[in-house]
């Protein structure tokens, strides 16, 4: 279907001033890079959701779901079909006892925030990771040794059909930046967090030590999508990168960052085949010196 016609059809549907069309990615992501999505829709619920994937799902209309876009490089030409933004509008926040219960979009530092305040420990090591939950929640998000896998205890989620089911820990098939939402077709509505009692002065003084070592250590004031690459086996992308003399490459307006040679920065107005070319000529080199082929853990999507 021709774009106009789906806005068109979509604004009947869902307030008009919530659905875009041409709507520039570089709007929505960390690493402010991204050409147009077709039409974005940001639904403020359940129903709402409900709505655009029954309007769209018949018509074999292309749905990408996203939260933040912090872990996201758009290709140039952007995104075709509709992109479903859950963000802002999904933002509940209850705790009762050990269970956390929080909308997908919610940032994964407020769920942090929330544990800390009600002196709930295993959630440290999410204090400083940008994005939403949902986002958190697909990436299997982690750092200093913690990851989503071992607080999840149960997603919410909607197929593309319209219908909801709950999915247990076990049944997301948690692995390393990875799980089972990742092959596609479920959009994450709300997550129940199961966490241990602890002592607030001990979460915070983690937290704050989290804190501080991500602001020595990566480019938080640049634009980026985080961690380029995910952590080869025994090893670390950052130190092979750095290693390989890349330390500050260039190409276009895109960079490995002076700080962190694991992070890309856009330094500018980087395009995403900036991007994208830096991500090779990091995985040839590192591949020619070490034996060893990096892979993204940056999401790419969308038309080149």
């Amino acid at each position: 279907m021709e774009k106009y016609s789906i806005y068109k059809d979509l604004c009947k549907l869902i307030t008009s001033d919530r659905v875009k069309i041409d709507e520039p990615m570089r709007y929505h992501t960390s690493f402010r890079i991204g050409g147009p999505a077709d039409v974005m829709v940001l639904p403020k619920n359940v129903d709402e959701i409900k709505k655009v994937v029954n309007y769209c799902s018949p018509r074999k209309i292309p749905i990408f779901v996203m939260g933040n876009g912090t872990n996201l490089l758009v290709r140039d030409k952007g995104i075709r079909g509709v992109v479903i933004k859950i963000a802002q509008n999904f933002n509940d926040i209850t705790v009762e006892g050990r269970t956390i219960k929080a909308k997908a979009g919610v940032l994964l530092s407020a769920v942090a925030k929330s544990a800390l305040e009600n002196s709930l420990t295993g959630l440290e090591f999410a204090s400083g990771i940008p994005g939403t939950l949902g986002g958190a929640i697909i990436m299997n998000a982690g750092a200093y040794d913690g990851e989503m896998a071992k607080v999840v205890k149960e997603v919410m989620v909607m197929d593309f059909n319209g219908e909801i089911c709950s999915m247990k820990n076990e049944e997301l098939e948690f692995s390393y930046r990875w799980c089972k939402l990742q092959t596609g077709g479920k959009i994450v509505l709300e997550a129940k967090l199961e966490l241990d009692p602890g002592i607030y002065e001990e979460i915070k003084r983690k937290m704050d030590e989290f804190a501080k070592k991500r602001k020595m250590k990566q480019p938080l004031n640049m634009p980026s999508a985080g961690s380029t690459f995910k952590r080869p086996l025994g090893n670390y992308a950052g130190f092979l990168i750095e290693k390989a003399g890349l330390k500050g490459y260039k190409i276009g307006d895109a960079k490995v960052s002076e700080l962190h040679a694991g992070f890309i920065v856009n330094t500018g107005n980087a395009t995403a085949q900036d991007v994208l070319n830096l991500i090779q000529i990091i995985q040839n080199k590192v591949k020619e010196e070490f034996g060893i082929l990096l892979e993204p853990e940056i999401k790419v999507v969308g038309e080149g």
